[in-house]
């Protein structure tokens, strides 16, 4: 695979963009594909952080942490680290989970990580008209933040690009859907966390999720998938990157941006961050 010489990032910053949001669902189902992390967050027992219980906080903690994560300063990772470390040190396997688990696992938070990359990635690819397109290996190593801004160490983040391939192709033949996973992926594909709300464009907003899934998980759930869906998929976040790269950087960073902002404010005013 080649890295395309049209519109390639300089840095993992510019990698931060607004779009990126549209791969969110298809990103989650494959983070929690793999069994100890789709368990542990199905089982877990930090109710603030059940995205069907409390959405909006959850929108908030996750993209702050991808805000501090890309965006923000090392201090501003320590912080955030710490704050997330109470949250993830509560959620264990008990004798009654199919799998053993702890969210504190760096080998765990590796495979989320690297899903976090390939959102980043695919984005980027999609909306520069060059889907599949691999990252510059410089840009790829910068993005060992979305790891170690929790407890992955830098040398556990594959070397470079080639290296992170074949830890993603071997991380593919470990997951897998159980039926109670999947009945938690098809409340995500249903928006039911929106309540009345997510009806709306509930259609669209499942083929943009199939879209952005990788194999094998499009096929485990049987979501259908043509060329001519294909197409028409990346002809659409084309489009969305003509218009959005016009836009300056700020507008491109919304919301996070905002919430690294609304972090910075929160440990001024001594507010909780997570």
């Amino acid at each position: 695979m080649t890295v395309t010489t049209a519109r390639r990032p300089d840095t993992a910053r510019e990698l931060v963009l607004a779009p990126v949001l549209l791969s969110a669902t298809a990103n989650v189902i494959m983070e929690l594909s793999l069994p100890p992390v789709g368990h542990g967050v199905r089982e877990s027992r930090v109710h603030s952080g059940n995205l069907f219980e409390h959405p909006l906080h959850r929108f908030r903690t996750t993209n702050t942490y991808l805000g501090v994560a890309l965006l923000g300063t090392d201090d501003e990772r320590r912080a955030y680290r710490h704050a997330v470390n109470r949250s993830h040190a509560q959620v264990r396997s008990t004798p009654d989970s199919p799998v053993e688990y702890h969210a504190m696992d760096r080998n765990l938070q590796l495979w989320v990580a690297a899903c976090l990359y390939r959102a980043f990635e695919d984005t980027w690819g999609l909306l520069t008209g060059r889907p599949g397109t691999w990252l510059p290996d410089h840009v790829y190593r910068e993005c060992v933040v979305l790891g170690s801004t929790l407890q992955v160490r830098p040398e556990q983040w594959p070397a470079d690009r080639a290296a992170f391939e074949e830890y993603w192709t071997a991380g593919l033949a470990q997951v897998s859907i159980d039926d109670e996973m999947r009945r938690y992926f098809e409340r995500l594909l249903d928006r039911e966390y929106l309540g009345r709300a997510g009806r709306i464009g509930r259609e669209r907003s499942r083929r943009l999720t199939t879209g952005f899934l990788h194999e094998p998980f499009r096929s485990m759930l049987d979501l259908p998938w043509s060329d001519a869906d294909r197409r028409e998929f990346e002809s659409r976040l084309r489009r969305t990157g003509d218009r959005l790269f016009r836009l300056p950087p700020t507008l491109r960073r919304l919301p996070y941006n905002a919430f690294l902002a609304d972090l910075r404010l929160r440990r001024r005013i001594g507010r909780p961050l997570v």
